[in-house]
């Protein structure tokens, strides 16, 4: 009979084992299935009402003391986001390599790779396109009064960019060149994460042509990496119910809730144009994958939860490569490769918002969007979302850089701040099932399954593709 220890010992070592990382996604996922999302949105809704507690709406603390209280909440919430920015270099790096080292040979590596890359490109102008089109039909900045907001930030606006557009086709050559990295440590070490998704790249298929022994030992190192940065995850994840409390606690002690209240219309146009792209998700996912909407969405609706409270598309990555292999059918080599692509190429939740924001912001400071400047809205929203991180607050710094293309002040940045938090989970949340949906449609056109092999160093996957 068996001895009870060697099966423990054999279990640890199955789970140190390097490039083994279901179970510590297991692990992520037990989390999920324990209502970690509840608990996330039960804590977002403790930080609100705290924030009314503490903020200038009822007035029953002195501000300064708030500001300190509100300061000490956000702690957690600060700390969550600080492990989540260091870990995404790394677990997208290794990822995609390992992602391309599951893939048999250089036809599914070509379907998949170009497939999924044209697949978000195409989604990305769509969602600009539905961003732009909804705020200009609706023209959110109408129905509230941003004159005095307009006056208290002070900011100056410029001509109206007749030769903005010209001028930022002239660098697109340049733009195109610097997505190769000349020094990769250093692109790893800023976060440019267009860069370092074309350096894993690279490397993923030169290893994959190198003879299996000598490329063995890497592969096996990056599985440890990726093992390493799970664990990372599942540390900050535990953070998250805290961690949104905290955030949400400072968001509305710091700008009220009556002045989130008025933006109510400005909220309601973005809200709805995510809706309009769902609903085109769903159409893909019916159309090419002919699968079933709805029981995707059931399939995704925890990690899709998740990825609302804790608005980073990189801290559910794990999340979302095991409920793509297990929940929605997808085989390992594609879901690893999409995945972490996507949490960075694909922005189209972020994009449609841009176009929303910069038509708002356009009636606050008075500038006319003519056709010129709106296509260089969408140029730049698919540019800048192309190389954003997938983690908080990314939106913020990809909509300045539209703004100044167009001629609105950067500064108008501070009329939309205090919904962002609320606008950058839903996104988050879009962006998160735009990367599912392309899993599930690449996967219906990647080829039979018998072409999945495993990852040099490792043994054949038990699993079965459905």
């Amino acid at each position: 009979m068996p001895d009870p220890g060697d099966k423990e010992a054999h279990a640890v070592s199955t789970k140190r084992e390097p490039g083994r990382v279901r179970p510590l996604a297991a692990r992520l996922s037990g989390l999920v299935e324990g209502r970690l999302w509840l608990q996330v949105l039960i804590g977002m809704a403790l930080g609100i009402v705290t924030g009314l507690l503490l903020g200038p709406d009822l007035g029953w603390v002195d501000p300064a003391t708030a500001k300190t209280t509100v300061s000490w909440l956000a702690l957690p919430g600060v700390l969550f986001l600080a492990l989540v920015q260091m870990i995404v270099v790394p677990l997208v790096f290794a990822s995609i390599v390992r992602g391309i080292a599951s893939a048999a040979g250089g036809g599914e590596l070509r379907t998949v790779g170009i497939g999924g890359t044209i697949f978000f490109l195409a989604t990305t102008v769509v969602a600009t396109v539905i961003g732009l089109s909804l705020a200009l039909a609706v023209d959110p900045g109408a129905w509230i009064d941003l004159s005095a907001l307009r006056e208290t930030l002070g900011a100056t606006v410029r001509e109206a960019p007749g030769t903005a557009p010209p001028a930022a086709m002239d660098n697109v050559p340049a733009l195109l060149i610097s997505i190769l990295p000349t020094n990769p440590l250093a692109a790893m070490a800023e976060g440019q994460m267009l860069q370092v998704i074309v350096f894993a790249v690279l490397v993923g298929v030169a290893l994959l042509s190198m003879p299996q022994e000598k490329s063995a030992p890497l592969f096996s190192l990056l599985g440890s990496l990726l093992e390493v940065c799970m664990i990372v995850v599942s540390w900050a994840l535990r953070l998250a119910p805290i961690a949104v409390f905290g955030l949400m606690a400072r968001l509305v002690a710091s700008v009220g809730f009556q002045v989130l209240g008025g933006m109510l219309i400005y909220v309601a146009t973005v809200i709805a144009g995510l809706l309009i792209l769902v609903a085109v998700y769903a159409a893909l996912i019916l159309l090419l994958a002919r699968r079933s909407p709805l029981r995707c969405l059931a399939g995704a609706r925890e990690v899709l939860l998740l990825a609302f409270s804790t608005s980073s598309s990189a801290a559910v990555m794990p999340l979302s490569i095991q409920t793509a292999e297990d929940k929605l059918g997808v085989r390992s080599s594609i879901a690893r490769l999409l995945v972490p692509l996507g949490a960075t190429v694909n922005m189209n939740g972020t994009a449609l918002y841009q176009g929303v924001a910069t038509v708002f912001l356009a009636t606050a400071f008075a500038v006319q969007l003519d056709t010129g400047a709106l296509l260089f809205v969408v140029m730049m929203a698919i540019v800048a979302a192309i190389g954003s991180p997938g983690t908080p607050g990314a939106g913020i710094v990809i909509l300045a850089m539209v703004l100044e293309g167009v001629g609105i002040p950067a500064a108008g940045i501070a009329l939309i701040l205090g919904v962002d938090r609320v606008l950058d989970m839903c996104r988050t949340a879009v962006n998160v099932a735009g990367d599912l949906t392309a899993c599930v449609v690449m996967e219906r056109f990647a080829g039979p399954v018998e072409a999945a092999a495993p990852a040099p160093g490792e043994p054949s996957p038990a699993r079965d593709s459905p």
